[in-house]
C-alpha cells in the first residue's frame, strides 16, 4: 500500500512554491540559480514505506530498420514491435492519482527511439526553455547508462515538449560531477509532443498525452565515447513518470527507486538491452 501525501502538506508546499527535493543532475552548482532546483527538506527526509517490494528490471530494446514517424503513434505497425515498459510503481508519497504512464523503445543504426503514453489526469505545465524545471509539470523521463564505467544520462521532457538534458558521473574523489548538455548538441534530439507547449490551468479532466523523440547516439558518444554497434550490449536506466506543480503530486518509475524520493540513483536502474 502506498503511504499518500496528506492534503494539507500538499497545500503548503504549493503555498510556498517548493518542490520535492529529486537531486536533477542537469546543471553544475555554479551555473544560474534559476535553473537550479530548490527543495523542501522536510519532505526529502521523510521516507516511504519500506516493505515496498522493489524487484529487478530488465527491458530489451528492439531493432528497426525503418524509422518511426514522430506522430506519437502508439499503436502503429512500428511500435507495435516494441516492449512496453509500464511505469507502475509509485513513491509512498505520491498523491491517490496514479497515472498509467507506459514507454516503448526501439533502435536503429543512427541512435533511440522512444515513445510515452500516459493517460493521466490534472495535467499542468508550465516549463517552456531547454533545461528549465520540467520536472515539475506532467513529465515523462528517460534516464540512462551506456557504459558501467561512464556516468548516466537525465532526459526529462514535459507533455508540451520541452526538455532538459543532463550528463552525471563519479569523480575519482567520490563527488558527482553534474552537467548540462549544451544546446547544439541537445538540439539533434527530434521531439512530437501530442499537448500544447504551455498547459496552463490546470486539467482536471482524464487526458491522454504523448511524446515521442529520436536522440542520435552520437549525444551519448560526446560524454562516453564510441559506443559501436549497440546490438547485445546492455545498458542500465529507468523511466519515470511525475508532476509536482499540480494539485495531485506523484513519482512513478518503471524500476523502483526505493523508500528515497530521489530519481538520481544509478544503482536502482535496470537492465536495458539491446537486441542482437
Amino acid at each position: 500500500m502506498h503511504q499518500i501525501l496528506p492534503i494539507s502538506f500538499q497545500s503548503e508546499i504549493r503555498a510556498k512554491g517548493l518542490g520535492v527535493r529529486r537531486d536533477s543532475t542537469a546543471f553544475n552548482s555554479n551555473l544560474a540559480p534559476r535553473f537550479l532546483a530548490h527543495y523542501d527538506d522536510r519532505l526529502h527526509n521523510r521516507t516511504g514505506d519500506a516493505s515496498v517490494a522493489e524487484e529487478a528490471k530488465r527491458y530489451t530494446i528492439r531493432a528497426t530498420q525503418a524509422r518511426p514517424h514522430l506522430d506519437g503513434a502508439w499503436d502503429s505497425d512500428i511500435w507495435r514491435k516494441a516492449e512496453t515498459a509500464k511505469i507502475d510503481w509509485f513513491h509512498p508519497l505520491s498523491s491517490k492519482h496514479h497515472p498509467d504512464a507506459q514507454a516503448r523503445a526501439l533502435f536503429s543504426a543512427e541512435g533511440l527511439h522512444l515513445v510515452f503514453r500516459v493517460k493521466d489526469q490534472y495535467v499542468r505545465s508550465v516549463t517552456t526553455e531547454y533545461c528549465g524545471p520540467v520536472w515539475k509539470d506532467a513529465c515523462a523521463e528517460f534516464f540512462a547508462q551506456p557504459r558501467a564505467d561512464k556516468g548516466y544520462f537525465n532526459l526529462e521532457m514535459n507533455c508540451g515538449g520541452t526538455f532538459l538534458l543532463g550528463y552525471a558521473e563519479m569523480q575519482a574523489d567520490g563527488k558527482k560531477k553534474s552537467e548540462r548538455v549544451p544546446w547544439d548538441l541537445a538540439s539533434r534530439i527530434e521531439i512530437y509532443h501530442s499537448m500544447p507547449e504551455k498547459v496552463d490551468p490546470e486539467i482536471a479532466e482524464p487526458t491522454e498525452w504523448r511524446v515521442e523523440y529520436f536522440v542520435p547516439f552520437a549525444v551519448f558518444e560526446k560524454f562516453v565515447g564510441p559506443l559501436g554497434n549497440v546490438a547485445g550490449q546492455t545498458w542500465r536506466g529507468n523511466f519515470y513518470k511525475c508532476a509536482e506543480n499540480n494539485s495531485h503530486p506523484h513519482w512513478g518509475a518503471w524500476s523502483p527507486v526505493g523508500t528515497k524520493l530521489d530519481f538520481h540513483q544509478p544503482d536502482k536502474f535496470g537492465e536495458i538491452v539491446f537486441e542482437g
